[in-house]
């Protein structure tokens, strides 16, 4: 009897354990993937033009580098950076030491040529009348003559020489040429300076350009709306107030360091100050006839072929269409064939997504904000990964 109690003792203690084993071989729930949230654009129709923004520096139409037109030392500077000026005033001063004491010497010679000029004409006039009365030769008169003309000559280089020098005493004040503000001082008191160096800035009141540049690839679209009026758009920066402005100049060669075409557009007199910063809207033209434009970072590869990742937005779910791209300009490219205007992209996460993967479009975080379907919009660079 012990034999057979003892024999069944591990049957009712096996039995739990071989319940628990089965249990842990069933399979595991499978995880779903996460809901990610992207960034969606609604695409419309290019109609082969393409908005492009610029920021712009307010200058005056003509600026002058005044420099004294004579070397000297600065006696003093009497305008401040900014300050507005008017014609004929007086900016700087040289000291005028070495100039005036240059003048008096020229005005010292000036008389003692006309005394030399003054004793030939009176010399040749006594001889005319000898060379009548038969007292001298021809030859003789002949001689006063020349020195005569010799010191008439010699006086009308004295005089020259005077007005010369009185001029270049006059140059010792450095004068506005123009009403309008002084936008660069390169001087101070003590500072010796040489003819001709600039020293100060005078930008001339009147009409005013927005100056701002372009990319290479954009300088034969901005060069074809040279002259048309209303051709741009510009407003100063913290403002919704837009006026029409006519491109004027473009620059003929790019610049060595930047690589781009600086583009003067004339704003007139539309309120704009000097130095003020302005956003330039240019309408521009693609090549391209037709197509979608898309943010550049909306593009991705897959298969070796150029795709947008296009949203169900019934389903929520993101497939890989392939598409063919066309020009691109700056962070904006045109996409000729696969796509149509209407349907909703992803702008950002491309690189992490699967094809039917479940997604929601990306909300930024506001109070009290309700997620809501994008609208139709134009991309811009400014737009390129918004939502």
């Amino acid at each position: 009897m012990n034999t057979m109690r003892w024999s069944k003792a591990p049957y009712y203690v096996l039995l739990p354990l071989a319940a628990a084993l089965l249990v842990g071989c069933g399979k595991k729930p499978v995880a779903e993937p996460p809901v990610r949230s992207v960034r969606t654009l609604v695409l419309a129709e290019t109609g082969g033009v393409l908005e492009r923004e610029f920021a712009a520096e307010i200058r005056a139409r003509t600026e002058s580098r005044l420099g004294f037109r004579v070397g000297g030392k600065v006696n003093r500077r009497l305008v401040e950076l900014g300050q507005t000026v008017t014609r004929g005033q007086v900016l700087a001063q040289l000291d005028p030491q070495d100039l005036q004491l240059g003048q008096e010497a020229a005005r010292a010679g000036l008389a003692a040529a006309e005394a030399q000029a003054a004793q030939a004409a009176a010399n040749y006039k006594r001889f005319v009348e000898l060379k009548s009365q038969g007292f001298i030769s021809a030859a003789e008169l002949e001689r006063h003559d020349t020195m005569n003309k010799s010191a008439q000559a010699t006086l009308r280089q004295a005089r020259a020489q005077a007005g010369v020098q009185g001029n270049q005493t006059s140059y010792a004040a450095l004068t506005a040429d123009a009403p309008g503000v002084i936008t660069g001082v390169d001087l101070e008191p003590g500072m010796v300076v040489g003819a001709g160096m600039p020293v100060l800035t005078l930008a001339h009141d009147g009409p005013r350009d927005a100056v701002f540049s372009v990319p290479e690839d954009m300088a034969p679209t901005v060069r074809s709306l040279m002259g048309k009026p209303g051709a741009l758009k510009a407003r100063r920066w913290g403002t919704q107030n837009w006026v029409p402005v006519t491109v004027r100049e473009v620059a003929a060669a790019t610049d060595p360091l930047t690589r781009t075409y600086l583009v003067k557009a004339d704003v007139g007199r539309a309120g704009f100050d000097l130095g003020q910063t302005a956003t330039v809207v240019l309408n521009a033209p693609v090549r391209a006839a037709g197509g979608v434009r898309v943010p550049v970072n909306a593009l991705a590869e897959r298969g070796g072929k150029s795709v947008l990742w296009v949203l169900d937005g019934k389903a929520m779910t993101v497939n890989p269409v392939p598409v063919t791209t066309k020009d691109i300009t700056g962070n904006v490219i045109l996409v000729s064939q696969g796509i149509q205007p209407g349907q909703e992209i992803v702008t950002a996460g491309v690189h992490v997504l699967t094809p039917g993967q479940k997604v929601r479009r990306y909300q930024a975080p506001t109070d009290g904000a309700q997620p809501a379907a994008p609208t139709a919009s134009t991309v811009t660079p400014a737009s390129g990964a918004a939502s």
